[in-house]
């Protein structure tokens, strides 16, 4: 298993709850994901139960990959006069300017799920999106399921987005040095279109993929139902990629994906909340908060059992 963490956990959490309590403010949460994605769920429930247990008001947004949509929520917390806002990040550069202006009013506001250095965050909280392409690409090459001259195939919900490029970068720094070559395809956001995209790709292209790497929780989540439609049996096409679904673990427990990577959803939004709060409680948050853990067979019930409410 891999897991790299990099936060004072226990300062973060004390802090909050020693806090919180004096005074409810009003934090914003906006994602770039979709409400039909399961991984947004968690995602959400982390802050939902972030404002619960504080007293503290979040009013949440997604804004399924509408860049000019999301920069303009920023820009409504701000006029607001929000205490802190957690945002993703769409696309690379896409929220230079709105996190500029959220600065300059004085609200901090804290990138989580998608890093893009390109702008001012006062930290961030999520995967290493790089280390996580590098830490797929490293395994199907350890495993023996890749080798020179073979062809990956990597599915993603939105193109060009922030998550799926970085994930490419650290792919490509593995892959390309081995000669090994990938195709990124578009899966979309609406779950049936993924299953009939994915479908299609796979059936025309059997013969060529070696292996597949899911970018996102929806085209991994997605394997079974593919992989059943297509008339391809558990590990005829080695998976790795995002998971943090039911749907993915309860595929890595029955075969059809190899191994998952974790995210940490409803702690992300929790940590990023709490750092927020760090802040407007005039305590810097100085520090990123990098979350992620590489789970295969033996540990998916681990994850299954979190997701599950259990």
């Amino acid at each position: 298993m891999l897991r790299r963490t990099f936060l004072c956990a226990t300062a973060v959490l004390a802090l909050t709850a020693g806090t919180a309590l004096a005074e409810g403010k009003t934090f914003y949460w906006i994602s770039h994901g979709g409400p039909a994605d399961p991984v947004w769920t968690y995602f959400l429930q982390g802050a939902e139960a972030w404002a619960k247990e504080t007293g503290n008001t979040v009013n949440t947004s997604f804004h399924s990959g509408d860049v000019p949509s999301q920069q303009e929520a920023v820009r409504a917390a701000i006029a607001a006069g929000a205490a802190g806002i957690c945002s993703t990040s769409p696309d690379p550069g896409s929220m230079v300017d709105v996190v500029k202006e959220a600065r300059a009013a004085g609200i901090p506001i804290v990138n989580f799920n998608t890093p893009d250095p390109q702008a001012d965050w006062n930290a961030y909280v999520g995967g290493d999106l790089i280390h996580v392409g590098q830490t797929w690409a490293q395994y199907l090459v350890d495993k023996g399921f890749v080798k020179s001259g073979d062809f990956v195939w990597m599915p993603v919900e939105v193109p060009g987005a922030s998550y799926g490029v970085e994930e490419e970068k650290g792919i490509k720094s593995v892959f390309e040095p081995l000669g090994i070559t990938w195709e990124v395809t578009d899966a979309t956001l609406d779950q049936a279109e993924v299953i009939n995209r994915m479908t299609d790709y796979v059936t025309a292209n059997r013969d060529k993929i070696k292996a597949m790497i899911g970018l996102g929780d929806m085209v991994t989540g997605s394997v079974k139902r593919v992989w059943d439609q297509a008339g391809l049996k558990p590990g005829d096409i080695p998976v790795v990629g995002w998971g943090n679904s039911l749907d993915t673990t309860q595929e890595v427990m029955d075969g059809y994906v190899a191994a998952g990577m974790w995210q940490d959803p409803q702690a992300t939004s929790y940590m990023c909340l709490s750092a927020l709060l760090m802040e407007t409680n005039g305590i810097p948050i100085g520090f990123d908060i990098i979350t992620g853990a590489l789970y295969e067979k033996d540990t998916a019930p681990v994850y299954h059992k979190i997701m599950g409410g259990n």
